[in-house]
């Protein structure tokens, strides 16, 4: 359906975000809205904000102020906020930011297309009071799917009532960008209790989509294109447990392997102490899964990590290291961790240094600990100061880096099979062990076009970016 309004929708954030994005881009298109690339040519800009930590917060709120600003040149009408800050902070971002015509959360998803022509309307959006969307659904993972029919849930809706087509997936996504790899959203929501993390409380408990959901828009996805797929969610490694003992990752990667067409499966966001023998057998051996492991570390020393309510320390993650390069020794890992946690001492940074360095990783984020509203660290002792967080932040970021760049520069001489994203500027593109947009690319002296998989030897590296030349 084509309609008079037009929209342009702006992703902030993580992968999971851009998703969301894509299924709101299919309801307002179902709606009656065309979608436009440029936010000059739109009569509505909807920006899908961040509200992870304290910088994504800052961006999506220049982002919104930018938008107004076209506002208030005429060319847009409104401006509305919506994902997880808004959903975070609803009514109270609203009065904070009075700029932005609307503040929409997930409740207000489903009816996207009228919510947005009611503002173009002159209608006044009262904003949501934001409630811990934990509470929406059991306690209990197994009590779950029956009882989240009721539950708005990004990524989890079904083609609404008599637009589902007859045969073929139900999916309601539309691509916003092109390219060969698509993230695949598996799974919503956190039961976990990190003390810095305050992402469960507006993304909600846990939730799994099924299988059969996810192998349909697999198949969807590869219909527009795509080759590989970047399996996505708040915590990848717990998928299925809501489902029943018959359904986890490691019985999902199969199913998606059999999906004609497509050539790479990649897993993010793992965390370390729910990775079990038999998930990492199925994605060191299920075909068409790249080697590839993002592995939620946060820190090194069991102190600072119990303090995080999180497990594990610098000797059990540098054996599951171990473990993983025994059988692939070209794997490609990667990780974030955080400085100046409250209470992390000097000991604590000289742990975390000497794990950066023994660990190797591909890529190593560091990012400086700042307080989130709602979570248990804002009350815990021992808060270090702006300055001591940000020299601490710096001087293991620059610790990785240089690990992060020798483990590149190891890489020279290497054969190597390349995913072409881009033929722009040169062949650009991104080998087994780099995922999107964050752990470097390849760039090829071969004629190529984009999608193609081409096998290539790595002749030089510039940081964590590797040069390389088609066999």
């Amino acid at each position: 359906m084509t309609g008079t309004h037009t929209v342009h929708i702006a992703s902030l954030g993580c992968a999971r975000n851009d998703v969301d994005s894509e299924e709101l881009a299919a309801r307002l298109e179902l709606g009656g809205f065309r979608l436009v690339d440029d936010a000059d040519d739109a009569e509505t800009v909807v920006v899908n904000t961040c509200g992870f930590i304290e910088q994504a917060k800052q961006d999506s709120i220049n982002t919104l102020l930018e938008a107004a600003e076209l506002k208030d040149a005429g060319h847009v009408r409104s401006v509305v906020a919506v994902g997880c800050m808004a959903e975070r902070y609803g009514a109270q971002l609203a009065d904070e930011l009075p700029e932005a015509d609307a503040v929409l959360g997930f409740d207000d998803y489903a009816d996207i297309a009228d919510r947005l022509r009611g503002i173009l309307d002159g209608e006044r959006h009262i904003s949501h009071v934001p409630r811990d969307r934990r509470q929406l659904l059991p306690l209990t993972p197994s009590a779950r799917p029956g009882a989240a029919g009721g539950v708005a849930v990004p990524g989890h809706a079904p083609l609404p009532d008599g637009l589902a087509p007859a045969t073929g997936p139900r999916t309601l996504r539309r691509r916003l960008g092109g390219g060969p790899s698509a993230s695949l959203k598996i799974a919503s929501g956190c039961d976990r209790r990190c003390a810095f993390c305050a992402i469960p409380s507006f993304r909600g408990s846990y939730l799994s989509r099924p299988v059969e959901e996810l192998e349909a828009e697999a198949r969807w996805l590869v219909e527009q294109g795509v080759r590989e797929l970047f399996l996505v969610s708040e915590n990848t490694s717990s998928y299925g447990k809501d489902l029943g003992s018959d359904h986890r990752l490691e019985t999902l990667l199969p199913r998606l392997a059999r999906v004609d067409g497509l050539d790479w499966i990649r897993v993010s966001y793992l965390q370390p102490a729910e990775i079990r023998p038999g998930m990492l057998e199925a994605m060191l051996a299920t075909d068409k899964v790249v080697p590839y492991f993002d592995l939620s570390f946060q820190h090194a020393s069991r102190s600072v990590l119990r303090a995080m309510r999180r497990f594990g320390d610098a000797g059990s993650f540098l054996d599951l290291i171990g473990r993983i390069r025994a059988e692939a020794p070209d794997a490609g890992i990667r990780s974030n961790v955080i400085a100046g946690f409250p209470g992390e001492t000097e000991e604590d940074v000289q742990i975390l240094r000497c794990f950066i360095i023994e660990a190797q990783l591909d890529v190593m984020g560091v990012f400086g600990y700042s307080d989130e509203e709602g979570t248990e660290g804002v009350g815990l002792r021992g808060h270090l100061s702006d300055d001591e967080i940000e020299d601490r932040r710096a001087s293991l970021s620059d610790l990785a880096l240089e690990v992060c760049e020798a483990r590149a520069a190891d890489r020279v001489g290497d054969d190597i099979v390349v995913l072409v994203e881009s033929v722009d500027d040169g062949v650009v593109g991104r080998a087994m062990h780099q995922g999107p947009e964050t752990d470097g690319v390849v760039t090829l002296d071969h004629d190529a076009a984009v999608g193609d998989l081409v096998t290539a030897r790595v002749v030089d590296s510039i940081g964590i970016d590797l040069k390389a030349e088609a066999t």
